[in-house]
């Protein structure tokens, strides 16, 4: 399996890593949380063929025991309760740490280690419903802004970001692409199809955005 180094990056220490150009790491956790449930289950299961760990949040991770799964909450693995009326969930150096490290450095390994952070090799997320909700009739401001999806979107960031390592899922649609590349791999994902899910959160949350600045300019 060939490696390539990157650049160094211009940053403290300079770091220097190393990705695999072909197949990613194993998946072996997985965190999953959805507004639309859409194919959650069926998806699921299908990761669970893996042995791979769950972490979840809410409505998620209630339905994915319902039929069977075992599932973390996310609050049990930082150690940290969701507050602020669901405001903060996953806002967490133990969610981003996770996702942000980079596997082949060795001072973020050490520095993982030293904090507790485990990887997390895979984001199945989608986001609140804004455009539905200022679609309804009588839709206040202040449901509005509620519906503005925080945690979502950082996640998914942190994620596509670091997408030589981490497989991130945004759309219902790509599950069976995951799923298939799994099977195929021996439960890895392919850096072809990682960077295709990367490039599709940024743009799902470049458009996310745009419809929360495209609604507020509309209040000003």
């Amino acid at each position: 399996m060939s490696e390539r180094l990157i650049p160094s990056i211009p940053r403290r220490g300079r770091i220097k890593y190393l990705y695999k150009d072909r197949k990613m790491a194993l998946i072996k956790r997985v965190l999953i949380s959805l507004s639309d449930k859409t194919g959650a289950v069926e998806f699921a299961k299908g990761l669970s063929e893996f042995g791979v760990q769950f972490l979840s949040t809410g409505g998620t991770a209630k339905i994915l025991r319902e039929a069977g799964l075992k599932v973390m909450d996310v609050s049990e693995y930082t150690g940290f309760p969701e507050m602020l009326d669901g405001r903060v969930k996953t806002l967490h150096p133990k969610v981003h740490g996770g996702l942000l490290g980079l596997r082949a450095n060795p001072e973020h390994v050490a520095t993982m280690k030293k904090h507790g952070i485990e990887p997390i090799d895979m984001v199945v997320v989608n986001l609140y419903p804004f455009k539905e909700t200022i679609s309804k009739p009588g839709c206040t401001f202040e449901d509005a802004i509620e519906n503005i999806d925080i945690g979502g979107p950082t996640m998914l960031r942190s994620a596509a970001k670091n997408f030589q390592s981490v497989t991130v899922v945004v759309d219902p649609a790509d599950y069976k692409t995951v799923l298939d590349d799994m099977r195929k791999s021996n439960g890895e994902v392919t850096h072809k199809t990682n960077l295709k899910l990367a490039y599709k959160v940024f743009t799902t949350t470049s458009q996310y955005d745009k419809m929360i600045s495209d609604y507020l300019s509309n209040k000003i």
